[in-house]
């Protein structure tokens, strides 16, 4: 059994900040991806950014320059910084975890900018 424990989420004014964290615990063997996700009221969840475990890093156009994606393997946890937050990146935010054979999603997180 694996979970997906997320935090960091909350109200925000435009230009604001938000630091996501998702942390995977249980019977986890090798952990491949991990990935950021957003759901918008009414629209399809869509991938915001994915990291490999050797490091790589893999961004959605619309937050390339402000959002940084990173992980720490040692303690199986998976980091969103938010930076020039938009009231268009207001959503639920859910991460997801691969590993050999299956994939892994979190309860999400949600993330409300003002304008």
């Amino acid at each position: 059994q694996v979970q997906l424990v997320e935090s960091g989420g909350g109200l925000v004014q435009a230009g604001g900040s938000l630091r996501l964290s998702c942390t995977a615990s249980g019977s986890i063997f090798r952990i491949n991806t991990m990935a950021w996700y957003r759901q918008a009221p009414g629209k399809q969840r869509e991938l915001v950014a994915d990291i490999t475990s050797a490091g790589s890093t893999n961004y959605a156009e619309f937050v390339k320059g402000r959002f940084t994606i990173s992980r720490d393997n040692a303690k199986n946890t998976v980091y969103l910084q938010m930076n020039s937050l938009k009231p268009e990146d207001t959503g639920v935010y859910y991460c997801k975890l691969v590993v050999v054979g299956a994939n892994y999603w979190g309860q999400g997180t949600q993330v409300t900018v003002s304008s």
